[in-house]
């Protein structure tokens, strides 16, 4: 008896310090700037893009690194806003396919990412977000005239900004409903709802966007469910369309191929071309 009772005030213990573990170090297992490295490894000019390196400074006065990339006819501008590993130099292939879909593009890594400095968290990334905006509109680029592209952890910072400004168009990829909701479904033996920190929205906050919104999912992604894409697009009361893709969560854009590229081009040809 004695050592059944022993046992499982272990386990309780064990337990208890992994939640507190958990609650703690939530932004070292949330944000992995430095996975594989935080050094930009290539640059569009090694796929031949013309771009120009830009610094952005916040209204927090953190400054932010990226590129924009032009286009000589863009139907909109693409605002990038990546997921949590690596940083801009690991998105070479997105950027080359948005920019045959005629598209400029400004990509921006989050503060305590790539170059920029700082260090992450939610609402650090929603004024990253923001400051990115801003800069177009310094460029001369309307609210109206920019697309907001997020995938994976971008997907809620997308979101939130679509949110606030009347972009033209929100295309969320990859994305989970919220960060206690996806939780819960990975660790469904812990009480992850309680111990979450963070709340990035993904699903609340494109449900209050008035522009149209282009939900993209892999039925086959091996980290963000399925379910968790048709939650977020199922919350949406505009004009929204669902693209499904093949693949994993990291690559099904580039497994999917035409599909994809030409989901994203209907899309646009719907509800952004004049």
């Amino acid at each position: 008896m004695a050592a059944t009772v022993y046992f499982l005030l272990l386990l309780a213990f064990g337990y208890g310090a992994l939640a507190i573990f958990l609650y703690f170090y939530q932004p070292r297992l949330l944000y992995l700037p430095g996975l594989p490295t935080r050094e930009l490894v290539a640059t569009p000019k090694q796929i031949g893009l013309e771009y120009q390196e830009i610094r952005i400074t916040t209204q927090d006065d953190v400054a932010l690194s990226g590129w924009f990339l032009p286009h000589q006819q863009p139907r909109a501008t693409l605002l990038f806003l990546h997921g949590n590993a690596g940083n801009i130099s690991h998105r070479l292939e997105s950027l080359d396919i948005f920019h045959r879909l005629e598209l400029a593009v400004l990509i921006i890594d989050y503060r305590g990412y790539g170059q920029s400095s700082g260090r992450p968290s939610e609402e650090g990334t929603y004024q990253d977000a923001a400051a990115a905006l801003r800069y177009l509109g310094q460029r001369g680029v309307p609210p109206d005239q920019v697309v907001v592209f997020g995938r994976s952890l971008g997907a809620p910072i997308a979101a939130w900004l679509a949110s606030r400004e009347p972009v033209a168009a929100l295309i969320v990829e990859s994305a989970f409903a919220s960060a206690p909701q996806i939780a819960a479904k990975l660790y469904p033996w812990l009480p992850v709802r309680w111990l979450t920190r963070f709340r990035y929205d993904t699903a609340g906050y494109a449900a209050k966007t008035s522009s149209p919104v282009l939900v993209i999912h892999s039925l086959e992604d091996e980290i963000i469910p399925f379910e968790q894409g048709r939650i977020v697009y199922d919350s949406l009361k505009g004009k929204s369309e669902f693209l499904e893709l093949s693949g994993g969560h990291n690559d099904g854009f580039l497994v999917s191929g035409a599909r994809y590229s030409n989901g994203i081009d209907r899309f646009l040809t719907a509800h952004v071309d004049h």
